[in-house]
């Protein structure tokens, strides 16, 4: 096989690769020789057809297999000997084949550029404390018990009151017919929360136990029978029972039924969860700060190829007028994005930065932990989509990246309050068509791919 660089112009390079045709036809003669043990045709016995016959009837299909076989070895093995870091698929353009002739093609590839780290100590970003205040806690308190009731039979028979919960019998119909789930019993509903269907707890205020009520109401639009989505209803309720809210005392007795320690345990635990809350939200504030200064002092040229990738990967799902409004923004943002990638990329392979299948299972873990009662779905989300782990695995690489480099810069933390960080959140979220939130970082193995579908010009 010869190599030679036939044209270098920035990050293009263009390799001219010959394959000599004894080299093509040796690969032909062994596939032969495979397909004399596979192929059955009538008139030879199993593995005794002669390879000029199998030549005969498939020999262009054969040579194609064979020509694609080739392109692909020599092609990686191309790359490999010229050094070259390829960004993206290479495209291979055939100058000269056919049997009995030499393998003549062009290898066409875009290569990562050579990116000349700056020091980061000069750069600066604020990190954030939250800082709860007890009357958020406190307020968050009273909602989980109000999420939280107790409920008692009502001693006497008053009307039903708005907070009561109503226990009752139902019969439904629709133009005066029975349907599939018309039914219902003990069905137990709070009034006020409007959660069973619209409109139909406030016809239920003032009813007794014993008394029979019709509440007219609107079938869901996303009910399970088709014909059945937004008809009125006529429901024949039964009302067995009417029972008083009681007010939950906030207490130690309270915050162990909520699964603490105790009444101190359930208010850290709170303003544990709040804080997390809003630091999620100032954490991505911080890493736009941060990022935007990586990107400003480093000049890095971009692989054409990478920066079309990301836009059609933005834009994939827009209207070709939409593609052509936000044309030259979506440029600019996938530039930023495919910039700041391989800065971050470069950051990380300089540190010896990796992501082990470990710390992948561990988040996966972390996210079962995390949604009690759906465990077997979330393990079997990424058990059957392995792009979803390998983008998991993209995530924890970014945050690695990012935590050595809160490690370089100066870093200063403020202590605010949660009303602070409202503002703060809220002024960043302000629409900003040129904000750039989303950075796709890649490891190294995404970026530098070797041909995997060889295309022929």
């Amino acid at each position: 096989m010869k190599i030679e660089v036939q044209s270098k112009k920035g990050l293009r390079t263009v390799l001219s690769v010959v394959v000599d045709k004894k080299t093509i036809q040796l690969k032909m003669d062994e596939r032969l020789y495979e397909l004399q043990k596979e192929v059955a045709l009538k008139g030879f016995r199993p593995g005794k057809v002669p390879s000029s016959v199998i030549k005969s009837q498939f020999g262009k299909s054969i040579y194609g297999e064979v020509i694609d076989k080739v392109l692909r070895e020599t092609s990686t093995k191309a790359i490999s000997e010229k050094k070259l870091k390829v960004a993206g698929q290479p495209k291979i353009d055939l100058k000269q084949f056919g049997e009995g002739k030499d393998l003549n093609y062009e290898l066409q590839i875009d290569c990562l550029p050579n990116i000349e780290l700056k020091t980061l100590d000069k750069l600066k970003a604020t990190g954030y404390k939250i800082k709860v205040e007890k009357k958020i806690i406190d307020k968050k308190l009273k909602e989980i018990s109000d999420q939280n009731k107790q409920f008692e039979d009502r001693k006497d028979n008053d009307k039903a009151i708005v907070g009561d919960q109503i226990t009752f019998d139902y019969s439904a119909t629709v133009d005066g017919n029975k349907f599939e789930g018309s039914e219902g019993r003990g069905v137990q509903i709070e009034l006020g929360k409007d959660l069973f269907l619209k409109g139909f707890d406030e016809q239920l205020v003032g009813v007794k136990k014993g008394d029979t009520k019709i509440v007219k109401s609107v079938l869901p639009a996303n009910h399970p029978k088709k014909e059945l989505a937004n008809k009125k209803a006529n429901f024949e309720c039964q009302i067995l029972n009417v029972k008083d809210a009681v007010k939950n005392k906030i207490d130690d007795k309270f915050a162990k039924m909520m699964g603490a320690k105790d009444i101190t345990d359930l208010k850290f635990l709170i303003e544990k969860q709040i804080s997390s809350q809003y630091s999620q939200a100032l954490d991505a504030i911080t890493k736009k700060e941060i990022l935007d200064q990586i990107e400003k002092i480093h000049k890095v040229d971009l692989p054409k190829n990478l920066i079309d990738q990301e836009i059609e990967l933005m834009t994939r799902n827009l209207k070709p007028e939409d593609k052509e409004k936000h044309k030259t923004n979506n440029e600019k943002i996938a530039r930023s994005r495919i910039k700041l990638g391989l800065i971050l990329n470069e950051l990380g392979e300089k540190n010896n930065l990796k992501i082990t299948d470990e710390e992948v299972n561990a988040e996966i873990q972390k996210q079962i932990k995390g949604m009690p009662g759906q465990e077997k779905l979330v393990l079997e989300y990424y058990q059957k989509n392995p792009s979803a782990s390998q983008s998991l695995k993209g995530s924890l690489y970014e945050a690695k990246i990012l935590e050595l480099v809160k490690t370089k810069i100066k870093l200063n933390f403020v202590e605010i309050e949660t009303t602070k960080a409202e503002k703060i959140i809220s002024d960043f979220n302000k629409p900003n068509i040129d904000k750039n939130e989303s950075i796709r970082t890649k490891s190294s193995d995404d970026i530098k791919q070797k041909p995997k579908k060889i295309s022929k010009k």
